[in-house]
């Protein structure tokens, strides 16, 4: 994993943990238990520890209770009261809340993936260069999280995002200038989205 340097702020992380869990029977995603705690614990951390000091995390289903049973200290939390509407206004809300951080890039991260460690987020974040930087994760040279955007495309990811599709138009559109750095030796891109997927957690 790449070491803590100097430029800690300059990369925020970011957390979208919004969605309520709908295939799971309406469990929300961020108070799964993993290892002991809640899941939104677990990505926050994961970001910490690839070099990200400031990290947002959005919320949305059952953000009450995800503020009173999660330990998010010094996190800044942002409440997305659309998030029903799927991914796209997580991500919107989630960049709106970097207006005046002073980050130059974001890195993102889904909160239901507790395959992809530090050690791949370390990798995508140590590829940022500058605001115009855009690197994704691959595994086995598919596209996946996390996802690093520069600050001179969050304008851009934000117009295009809706739905659950993200990013991933915008993504498409930008293919040729996105550095993809290969993680498929270091961790795992199940996402934990039905009944079946919960043994993925420890």
């Amino acid at each position: 994993m790449t070491p803590v340097d100097d430029m800690d702020d300059e990369v925020a992380g970011l957390v979208l943990a919004a969605g309520g869990g709908r295939r799971l029977g309406g469990r929300p995603k961020a108070l799964l238990t993993h290892r002991g705690r809640p899941l939104v614990e677990h990505a926050v951390g994961v970001l910490r520890a690839a070099g990200c000091t400031r990290v947002h995390v959005v919320l949305g289903a059952r953000a009450r209770d995800v503020r009173e049973r999660a330990r998010l200290e010094g996190c800044v939390l942002v409440e997305n009261p659309g998030w029903e509407q799927g991914m796209g206004s997580s991500l919107r809300a989630g960049l709106d809340s970097l207006a005046g951080s002073g980050a130059r890039a974001v890195l993102v991260s889904l909160v239901d993936q507790p395959g992809i460690g530090a050690e791949a987020a370390g990798r995508v974040r140590a590829a940022f260069r500058d605001e115009t930087s855009l690197v994704s994760a691959a595994y086995d040279g598919v596209r996946g999280h996390p996802v690093l955007f520069g600050a001179a495309h969050w304008a851009g990811v934000a117009a295009s995002a809706g739905g659950d599709r993200g990013a991933r138009g915008y993504l498409k559109e930008h293919a040729g200038v996105i550095t993809l750095v290969e993680c498929a030796d270091v961790a795992q891109a199940y996402d934990i989205d039905t009944e079946a997927d919960l043994c993925h957690l420890e």
